[in-house]
This record gives C-alpha cells, structure tokens and sequence, in this order.
C-alpha cells in the first residue's frame, strides 16, 4: 500500500510542529512529558524576573517559572511556575525572589516551613516576599553614612562661619602677630640648640669645661667613697658607741645623787652654807665700813679700847 504524498506531507508538518513544541518548551524548561506541579506566587514587583527563571529548594533547582502576568488592577503580579512533583513542601512554605549574584539576575526560591501542615497541592498560591538585593543592602549601608557625612559638612561650614564671624580683621591681624611672634622664638630656640651644639663639640667651650669639671670631681668623690669603705669604719662607731654609754652611766649617777658632782647637784647643803657665809661676810664689810674706828687703832700715848656695839644696819 502506497502512502500518497499528501499523507507523507502531512505527517512531516505534524512531525514539525510537535518537535517544535517540545523543543519550544524545552528552551523554556518545560519539559512536556513529565507532570508538574503547578503553583502561583503575587508581588508587586517581580525585580526583573523573566519566564524560565530557575526555581530553587536549598539552593537545587526543581523547577522553572512558566509564566508572569499583570493582575487586573495593574498593581500586582502574579508568578506561575512548576515544581517537579517529588519535591514536596508545607502550603505555608514561601516563594522568595533573590538576588543570584552580582550579574546572575533574579531567581526564585521555595523556602519550606518546618511545621507539621498539610503539603501544597499543584493550584496553590504561596505567600511571597522578595529579599534585598546586594544594590539595596548596601544603599541602606550607605544612606546612614551619607546623610553624616553631610551633616559633618554643614557642622564644619557652620563653625568655619562662626570663626570668620568671632576673628575680626584686627583679631586675625593679632593671631598673625603672635604667629610671627611664635616662629621668632622657634627661631631663638633654634639657635641656642646651635650654639649648646657648638659648645659641646668644642673642647674649649664652657659647657665642655663644665662637664669635665664634673667628671673630676665625680672622680674624687668616688676615691673619698672608697677611702672611707676601706677604714675601719665598725671600730669607730664602737668607740662612739661606748663613749655615748659612759657619758649616760655618769648622768645617771649625777641625777641619782652619786659623788661629789651627784651632792652638789641633789643637795642643797652647800649652797645654804655659801649663802650664810655670804651673809656674814657682807655684814662684815658693812661695819668695816660704817665703823672703821673699831677695827683700826692708832693712838700716840694709847686709849682703852671702845667695845664692840652691834650695828642696826647691817641687820
């Protein structure tokens, strides 16, 4: 039986088509002859996410995005896409978009939740969210430290302002003068620096003289230091030491009343006794001159002699 042209013509077309179709969907990542599950995710913004976009679990791909459609209010759009069927998930798992890399675009994520809920079912719409992209991590970085950079900048202007309104022209004329005055005296430093310099290198110099002065005399006092370590130091502060003992036995004996320098000192015997003595001795004088007639006698053919009549005055 011969097949007509028309039927082998035919069949080539419909042969065509349905590689086409396979290969079509293929370059989409769907693949025809496996099933699916099919499932929906409502952004706002997909962030650029394209059909065929991968669809990962854990970082492992399980499927692909199908389709993205502008919802009826042209606020929000709705994300289908497929998910092998042995891959299963709670329905209140997440569909994240992220950020593959710095060049790799958008891709979306299904984040299983842990819980003990009944698993998704192919129709289903999980809850979506869209993580911050690498762009966006760091404007929010950048944003903070921007608007303090700023507001270092308008401090600074503000106090440049207040300091040009503070120094008048005659106070910068002053702080000038005492930035004159203040380099004038670095200057002065400078050169007693040199000439202490100059001095030091110079043998004849006073400060060289000065130091050497002090070398020697460095020197003589570390020849008295070791004259004085190698005399018999210990014998002499023996003898001092025995002598201090002596002089305090004698001051103890004095107080104590001991001796003849002890009496003199705790009795008072001798001095009544050279007191009294004193006494009689002034009223002696005193009649020797009041009276002198009774104590000198000169006479040519001789006189009785007066006798002695106590005088009031002498009492």
């Amino acid at each position: 039986m011969k097949i007509s042209l028309e039927i082998r013509t035919a069949l080539l077309v419909l042969t065509g088509i349905t590689l086409f179709a396979f290969g079509f969907n293929y370059l989409k990542s769907n693949d025809l002859l496996i099933r699916d599950g099919i499932y929906y995710a409502q952004y706002e913004n997909t962030e650029g996410m394209v059909v065929g976009t991968p669809v990962t679990i854990n970082g492992f791909q399980v499927g692909s995005v199908e389709k993205i459609s502008l919802l009826p209010n042209n606020t929000h759009l709705m994300v289908r896409f497929r998910v092998e069927r042995q891959y299963e998930f709670s329905k209140n798992s997440v569909a994240r978009i992220y950020e593959s890399g710095f060049i790799g675009g958008k891709s979306l994520a299904v984040v299983p939740a842990l819980d003990q809920a009944p698993n998704a079912q192919s129709g289903d719409t999980l809850q979506s969210v869209i993580a911050p992209g690498f762009t966006q991590l760091v404007n929010d970085k950048l944003s903070p430290l921007q608007e303090k950079i700023e507001s270092m900048v308008n401090h600074a202007d503000s106090v440049l302002i207040a300091f040009n309104n503070v120094f008048d022209t005659s106070a910068q004329a002053e702080l000038n003068k005492s930035i004159t005055h203040l380099s004038s005296a670095l200057g002065a430093i400078d050169n007693i620096s040199q000439q202490i310099n100059q001095s030091l290198q110079s043998e004849d110099g006073g400060l060289n003289q000065t130091i050497n002065n002090l070398a020697v005399i460095t020197n003589d006092l570390k020849q008295t230091t070791a004259t004085l370590s190698e005399a018999d130091l210990s014998s002499l502060i023996q003898n001092l030491h025995q002598t201090s003992s002596s002089l305090a036995d004698i001051t103890n004996q004095i107080q104590s009343g001991e001796g003849t320098l002890g009496q003199l000192v705790a009795n008072d015997s001798l001095y009544v006794a050279l007191h009294q003595t004193n006494t009689a001795l002034q009223l002696l004088l005193d009649d020797l001159r009041n009276n002198p007639k009774r104590y000198v006698h000169f006479s040519l053919f001789g006189k009785k002699q007066v006798p002695y009549e106590s005088s009031d005055e002498g009492e």
